[in-house]
Formats: C-alpha cells, structure tokens, sequence
C-alpha cells in the first residue's frame, strides 16, 4: 500500500488560499480518480478538489471552516502500491544496533503524541493545525494560546495572528527593560464597544445569514473603515448611444450570437478612462501607492439569492467592443449559475456595478478593496433638456443617466475623482452613431 497527499491545487496566479467548507468523503471512504473529496470556497466562489488517485481516504487534516493554503496536504489517500508509485521501504540504519533504533524511534513517537497534546481546541475556541504547528515549534503553551486574540471567523486565531503575537513577543523584554510601566498587562482584555441589544418579538423571524452574506457584510465595513470615501456626481448624455445601440443590437446578435447591452459600452469607456488617468488604476499598501500595470475591470453582478459577486475582465483596455461584449456575457451567466473559476474573481483593479438595472437613479457604492475606486451606473431615463444649437437653444427629449463616482480621499482628491468621471461621461457622451461593429 501507498499513501498518496491529496494537496490544495493552484486555483490562479492570485488565490493564495481557501477556506473548506464540506467534506464529500468520510475517512474510510473510496475514492475513485477524478472523485470530489471536498469543496473549499475563495473569497464568494465555491469548487470542489478531486483526487488524482484511486485509493481509501485514511485521514483528514482539515476541519470545517479552516483555511488552507495552496499547496497544503488536505488529506491522505491510501492506494495501491503498484510499481514506481509503491512506498518505499524503510530504511536501516547501518552500523546501529537494532535495540537502539527501535528506542530513538520510539522516543521520537511519544514526542510526537505530547507535542500534540499540548493545543487542544475547545467549544470556545478553535485552533487550526497550521495555528497549532507554530505554537508548539514556538513554545507557546495552550495558557498563553487561549490569550492571543484571533481576527478570523468567530474569533479564531490566524497565521498572521501568530505572526504578530511572535514578533511582539520577541519585542516584549527588551520594552520591559525600559519601561515596564508602558507595556499593557495581556491579561486585560482591550476595551470592547457594548453591542446595543436587539429585541425579537414571538411573530419576528430569525435568519441566519449565509457564508457568502456574512464575507460581504465583513468586506463592506472593513472598506468603510479602512478608506475615506468620497463621491463626485456627473449627469451624462447617452442618447447617441440609445439610438446606436437601437440600431445595431439585431444585426450583432444574429452575427455573433451574443446580445449587446449596455454594459460592454460603458466599461469601455471606463477602461479608456483609466488610460487617460492612471492614477485611479491603484491600490494602497500602507504608505506605499501601488500603481497597477493592467486595467481589470470588476464588475458587479446580481445573484438569484440577492447576493452580489464581481468577476473581473482582465486587460479590458485591449479588447474592442465585440471581445468586451463576449467577456461580460460570459462571466455574468456563469456567475448567475455559480460556474465561476477562483481566479476570475481576483485581481480587479477597477470596479463598475450597475445599479441602474434595479431601478437607482444613481448609488453611492462602497469601494472594492483594495481598489480605491467604483462607478454606479444609474438608470436611463428619458428626461427633458436643453438642447445647444447653432440657431439658439430650445427644450427636447433626451436619454440621461447619472454616474456616481465614490473613491478614496486618503490617494484621491476631488479633482482627480471628479476629473476621472467627468471623463467617462464625455467619451460616452461623444459616441459616434455611425460606428461600425
């Protein structure tokens, strides 16, 4: 018999890890090749990890909710030893008498089960066996463990949580030695906000939120908190496009078998935009500015369940309208229908949603971290305007939307937000009817 590591594959240059959220299989269980073993989900897109073996699954690594790195073992998978794939046998030690080899590996097993022993999980609090790895490589008893405060889901305590508490250890004596009275006592909880109470009534309803309501809820306030979101409002023409797309729209769906919305013209407009002004495609990385090479377009996409996810168009300042159209067709059907591979909704740079589509005249949305900008894109309406002519000015019907531009004041100032949406609205207010797709 072999035993075959069952490893969390690569899912995109940009996905470093995942959260497991099902066990398909049970130890004990056979597994056929290309057989899930279980589903993990990145950030809102769920997927499941086969096997790359016939085999009995013998152990699980991971629990429920824990996240796992890329390139972690998962699980062990116990095969069939046939030919190069078999275990190999295990080595003697030459020279060494047998007695005193069987009582060093004996020493090194019941090392082993105490190393173990000491981190143990508990009702309260659950230790991930990366967390409990480094505590005891560290030295960290299960006493000081249970006093790291974790920033992980319910609590939990992180890899980048023991990474800070171990590089405030290393800090802590030599602090004490100046000054004893400046370093906090870890016995005394920080200060927490009491939660005002929520009273339920005997008819009310309790629902529980889903994993993908409470990753956004946490994204959302985390942007909230992290950034100063300022708006600038433009009021934007789109009649030569209305009448354009009128026009066209038939003879494009019968050519290339896709329906041509408004989205693919608006996003190309974006994506030129963020040409002319570079510095809206950035992120922040505490106090270094990040000025990205490639323009990625997100772009918010409505869920059956009234969730929202933002798959990414890579490289949408090389595509024409045709590619554009095909590439927001796409990600939005597969997204409604929960197809969406990990890394297509990773590496955004930019961000548009369309809130226009639930009947908004314009939005003032949250900005997608680590971006430091987002369109809304309001509803079309037809709306009565001044019209400027060469023989005077007079009152006519004309197709307008607003488009509300939020970004960070912290990297972005009034100027270059209102001047980047400003800029938006001219290349879609100077949409060529005669253009040829």
């Amino acid at each position: 018999m072999a035993k075959f590591e069952l490893k969390l594959p690569k899912m995109g240059e940009s996905v470093a890890e995942a959260t497991l959220t099902n066990w398909l299989k049970n130890v004990g269980d056979t597994i056929e090749m290309d057989e899930a073993v279980l589903e993990i989900a990145t950030d809102k897109v769920d997927s499941e990890v086969p096997s790359e073996v016939e085999g009995v699954l013998v152990e699980q690594l991971f629990q429920v909710d824990d996240v796992v790195q890329v390139g972690q073992t998962i699980a062990i998978i116990e095969t069939e030893a046939v030919g190069s794939t078999a275990a190999p046998e295990k080595e003697t030690v030459k020279d060494v008498p047998s007695e005193v080899v069987a009582k060093v590996e004996d020493t090194v097993v019941k090392a082993k089960e105490a190393t173990q022993a000491v981190i143990e999980s508990t009702g309260e609090r659950f230790y991930s066996p990366l967390v409990k790895n480094m505590a005891a490589a560290e030295g960290i008893s299960q006493a000081e463990l249970d006093r790291i405060s974790g920033t992980g889901k319910d609590g939990r305590v992180t890899k980048n949580d023991m990474i800070a508490y171990l590089e405030n250890r290393s800090a802590t004596p030599a602090q004490a030695s100046q000054t004893p009275v400046a370093t906090p006592s870890k016995e005394t909880p920080a200060p927490q906000v009491a939660k005002a109470p929520v009273s339920v009534n005997g008819g009310d309803e309790i629902i529980e939120m889903t994993r993908m309501g409470k990753l956004i809820a946490h994204h959302m306030v985390e942007s909230i908190s992290k950034s100063a979101h300022v708006q600038s409002f433009v009021e934007c023409d789109v009649t030569n496009i209305w009448k354009w797309r009128s026009k066209v729209k038939d003879a494009f769906e019968k050519r290339e078998g896709e329906k041509l919305t408004f989205t693919p013209i608006f996003m190309e407009a974006v994506a030129k935009a963020l040409k002319d002004f570079p510095m809206m495609n950035i992120s922040v990385d505490g106090d270094r500015i990040i000025k990205k090479k490639d323009i990625n377009l997100g772009m918010a996409a409505a869920l059956p369940d009234g969730n929202l996810i933002v798959p990414v168009i890579k490289r949408a300042d090389q595509l024409n309208l045709v590619g554009m159209s095909k590439a927001v067709n796409d990600l939005a059907n597969r997204a409604r229908m929960n197809q969406l591979k990990p890394d297509e909704i990773q590496g955004g740079t930019y961000t548009v949603t369309n809130v226009g589509t639930f009947g908004s005249v314009m939005g003032t949305p949250i900005i997608n971290q680590p971006q430091v900008g987002i369109l809304a894109l309001g509803a079309i309406r037809k709306v009565p305007a001044v019209i400027e002519t060469p023989d005077g000015d007079f009152i006519g019907i004309r197709y307008k939307m607003f488009l509300s531009h939020s970004y960070d004041h912290r990297v972005v100032n009034g100027a270059l937000g209102g001047q980047f949406v400003k800029q938006v609205a001219d290349y879609l207010e100077a949409w060529d009817v005669n253009r040829e797709i």
